[in-house]
């Protein structure tokens, strides 16, 4: 490429990275001086349009609000513009030479590559970089197969993960103005405005753009997307129909248990192994989160079916095919995604009888929590039920207590001697 149409890209983009905008908080950035001072790259990935580039210039505005870093330290680049359409592996060295001749930056620069998946042996002139330059890396990258691939071959020990997820509800509510205070749980008319705050992310989900206008039909859009440009385009499919037929039943059964042979007889297709490429193709593409169940044989664990969660509940609403909304499904699946948010390894159980626990977390090769979801415990024999899996999991794994979250029971009991803690979703998101 043409040096003076970079140095021109390398102006605009810049400029408009930094930009004065809308820039909420987000737990990925909570420590930035320890970002900023490890020596790895940081490499964002996550489900399109979750704030991975938002996440970025708000690490640059961080940078010069600090006084860590002047704007000539800066490099900013996504290479999603179209006019990169022509840029290779070669090009990489004109493009640094280009920069240092606009800005002639003294000490330590900051470079942050947006999309830079989209050009064919970026990693190679990354590491080259991270080797002989003092220079702190940040990639962006909306492909998860790849970008780990790519990765483990060549910057194995040199970088670091930050999966980003659409907004959690802390998230959310801090974007809405409330800093919440454990305080505010016991106070009736601020309880009642985080209940009335949690029914509006139930509605809106966590996808930046739709948290700042309430409008959710732009997640139609967000849903096409990832479908044609992450998945369809990337993986050359030809049978759309077979892959949209998938999709339309993932996210219009939550939580529901899937084998391979049960979706192929559900979306006609000729094998399982066209099912397991589209559910590998969905979980690169971050749409689809499956958990699988909590066996100490592993070879139980992979033949057992596995529940699979969407990336955004809001999301799957609006891709989905449901009169009305099953709001214990939805519950669960967002609790699913603040598990993983958390960085838990989680795992569904289920015991010989058939006594189920929505999700136990594993912490080397222990089991050190279990947790049920249920929208309602008022019918006693939901509650019974509950409570009787949540028992059997506590003892199967020696646990002195088991979370059940629900909408709204907030309240403690012991039985069998194990301690059941209810909690409301809401207070368990905010914790």
């Amino acid at each position: 490429m043409d040096k003076r149409k970079l140095r021109e890209l390398l102006i605009e983009h810049k400029e408009h990275a930094l930009k004065a905008g809308d820039y909420f908080a987000r737990q990925a950035a909570s420590d930035p001086d320890r970002l900023f001072t490890q020596k790895e790259i940081h490499t964002i990935t996550g489900v399109r349009r979750s704030g991975k580039s938002t996440l970025m210039r708000l690490l640059m505005k961080k940078l010069l609000d600090s006084g860590r870093a002047v704007r000539n330290q800066l490099f900013f680049l996504n290479f999603e513009d179209e006019r990169f359409a022509e840029f290779v592996l070669d090009d990489f060295q004109a493009l640094y030479e280009a920069y240092l001749e606009i800005e002639a930056p003294a000490g330590k620069k900051y470079f942050f590559l947006d999309e830079i998946q989209n050009i064919p042996g970026w990693q190679r002139w990354v590491n080259r970089l991270y080797e002989f330059e003092d220079i702190k890396i940040f990639v962006t990258g909306s492909n998860a197969a790849m970008l780990s691939a790519e990765i483990a071959a060549a910057l194995t020990g040199r970088n670091r993960i930050i999966e980003l997820y659409p907004f959690s509800f802390l998230e959310f509510v801090q974007a809405k103005g409330t800093i919440p205070d454990e305080r505010d749980f016991l106070r009736p008319e601020k309880r009642a405005a985080l209940v009335h705050l949690f029914d509006r992310y139930l509605q809106t989900g966590g996808f930046p753009e739709a948290v700042k206008t309430g409008d959710t039909s732009i997640l139609q859009e967000y849903f096409r997307d990832i479908i044609y440009r992450d998945i369809v385009a990337r993986h050359g499919i030809r049978n759309v129909h077979e892959l949209r037929e998938l999709v339309l039943y993932l996210a219009s059964n939550l939580s529901c248990m899937m084998s391979y042979k049960k979706l192929q007889s559900l979306i006609s297709v000729k094998s399982t192994n066209t099912v397991k490429k589209y559910l590998g193709y969905l979980a690169d593409a971050y749409l689809f989160i499956s958990v699988d169940l909590f066996d100490y044989s592993v070879k139980k664990q992979i033949y057992n079916p596995a529940k699979i969660y969407c990336i955004d509940h809001a999301l799957a609403a609006a891709a989905g095919f449901r009169f009305s909304a099953d709001i214990g499904r939805t519950l669960e699946n967002i609790v699913c995604l603040e598990l993983k948010r958390r960085g838990h390894e989680i795992y569904y159980w289920r015991n010989r009888t058939g006594l189920e626990v929505d999700f136990v977390i594993k912490q080397g090769l222990d089991i050190t929590g279990a947790i049920q979801v249920c929208h309602d415990l008022e019918a006693p024999d939901t509650k019974r039920r509950e409570i009787k899996a949540a028992i059997a999991a506590a003892k199967t794994f020696d646990l002195d207590t088991v979370k059940i979250i629900t909408s709204d029971a907030w309240q403690e009991e012991t039985f069998d001697g194990i301690k059941i803690d209810c909690i409301p979703i809401w207070k368990w998101l905010l914790g």
